[in-house]
């Protein structure tokens, strides 16, 4: 790992290791580019507060930590009339690591605002569904009439699980599906849920930024 960019300090990964850098080498949002997805590399990311976002062109895969990180306590989520009622009366269907690959293919396909491609190609797909095989990657499911109409997806760390993608083909499925995250979260003694970077989505279901500090003090007490 060398410094590429020493005013920003971005770090050139290793093909040959799977160190990154640590609090105290890091500076802004962006932290690292290179490496591949070894699942150990990825493991390792994770643990130390980082992940892999987008690839510029699909040549380097660009690895975040980001200063303001989204995050929410399983038994704080905001649960709204509307969303209560679709929860008791719509008839979704929950299930969890019925069809990994079916989420995260769901995640890459689906349109967002704002967003002219996803950053979820065949490699990242390819290298989540390796930590699935391995038990480090879970999906939350919700099904209607039959069909897969929302979930999730993330990794579990130690006991923080850190939310990478969610989709959602109806009203509401995404949030039926991060309700029952946050359910399942809470009977499993999981501290927090990692949601990455601020969008109005999860800030309406009462996710709220911390400091990348505090979250490192989170995460140091939780892997």
């Amino acid at each position: 790992m060398k410094l590429l960019d020493k005013k920003n300090k971005i770090y050139l990964l290793d093909e040959n290791n799977f160190d990154f850098p640590t609090l105290d080498m890091i500076k802004d949002d962006l932290v690292a580019v290179g490496g591949d997805f070894h699942p150990q590399r990825l493991l390792n990311a994770y643990e130390n507060g980082i992940f892999p976002w987008y690839m510029d062109d699909y040549n380097y895969i660009h690895w975040f930590s980001p200063q303001k990180r989204m995050v929410i306590k399983p038994n704080e989520m905001k649960v709204s009339k509307s969303l209560k009622k679709s929860i008791q009366n719509r008839g979704f269907i929950i299930k969890s690591n019925e069809n990994f690959e079916a989420v995260i293919r769901a995640c890459a396909e689906i349109k967002r605002k704002h967003e002219d491609s996803t950053w979820i190609n065949e490699d990242f797909i390819q290298a989540y569904k390796n930590l699935h095989y391995l038990d480090i990657a879970f999906s939350i499911e919700c099904y209607l009439n039959d069909e897969l109409v929302g979930g999730l997806y993330g990794l579990l760390i130690g006991n923080i699980f850190c939310g990478e993608s969610m989709f959602s083909k109806v009203t509401d499925a995404s949030k039926v599906a991060f309700y029952h995250l946050c359910q399942q979260a809470t009977q499993n003694d999981i501290k927090l849920i990692d949601c990455q970077v601020h969008n109005k989505h999860l800030e309406s279901l009462g996710a709220y930024e911390i400091s990348r500090e505090k979250y490192f003090e989170i995460l140091n007490k939780n892997i």
